[in-house]
């Protein structure tokens, strides 16, 4: 279903490049939007800028040109005491999953919540069903040393999305997980966008793309474009 103009942008980029020093920029004359509860997928080569793209919308690198608004917000010109405010409307899952080795997978979950000062009986439910959800329900009191690396990667999708984010970036989301749970995470967030959370998910598995039809932006050569093909809006 195409959807109405009346959506608002929440990422907005003009003319927006990025560069690391004196090299040539990684990111150049980026102009691209995302409206609220759309879900895209941003697909390219390795080393291309996928995670610097994602990474500049979560407010974890700024801009060396261009504009960028996030929310409505002019994140070029926001205070720096401004960003955690708006990082929190954002679940990220990055390839760094950045787990706490000392908290249960139940308490790294649920850390988002207690950070904002949510009582716990408000959230346990909704700790449980997502572990649950990513196959890792009988692993709740277990510690991510003792944990492989697609079940960190998991507990570190679960902590994304607990707080029912406005905004979900995944880079990568299914690279340690097999087809089946690969296509569970997917649905997961394919049901969270229905609820109206906008997604980006970056990835190289071209098979998932194919079979969910969504949007599809590439990145090549330090600009992004809509790829040929791509699916409609949901």
């Amino acid at each position: 279903m195409q959807r109405s103009s009346s959506y608002k942008p929440i990422v907005e980029f003009e003319n927006m490049g990025l560069s690391y020093g004196d090299v040539p920029e990684t990111l150049k004359d980026i102009t691209m939007s995302l409206n609220e509860g759309e879900f895209r997928f941003l697909t390219g080569p390795s080393g291309a800028g996928k995670t610097s793209l994602l990474k500049m919308i979560y407010l974890g690198l700024r801009p060396t040109r261009g504009q960028f608004r996030l929310f409505g917000e002019d994140a070029m010109l926001a205070p720096r005491d401004s960003l955690p405010a708006l990082r929190r409307r954002i679940g990220v899952v990055f390839q760094e999953f950045r787990l706490l080795d000392h908290l249960t997978a139940f308490e790294n979950v649920a850390l988002p919540m207690k950070v904002a000062g949510v009582n716990q009986n408000q959230y346990r439910e909704d700790v449980s069903e997502l572990l649950n959800w990513v196959g890792l329900g009988h692993r709740m009191g277990a510690k991510p040393p003792t944990l492989s690396g697609g079940e960190q990667q998991r507990v570190a999708l679960a902590r994304a999305l607990v707080s029912k984010p406005d905004l979900i970036l995944a880079d990568e989301p299914t690279g340690n997980v097999d087809p089946a749970m690969s296509e569970r995470i997917m649905k997961l967030f394919v049901e969270l966008n229905k609820l109206g959370a906008a997604v980006i998910v970056a990835t190289h598995n071209l098979r998932l793309v194919q079979t969910l039809g969504k949007p599809v932006l590439r990145i090549s050569d330090g600009r992004v474009s809509r790829a040929p093909g791509a699916g409609g809006a949901s």
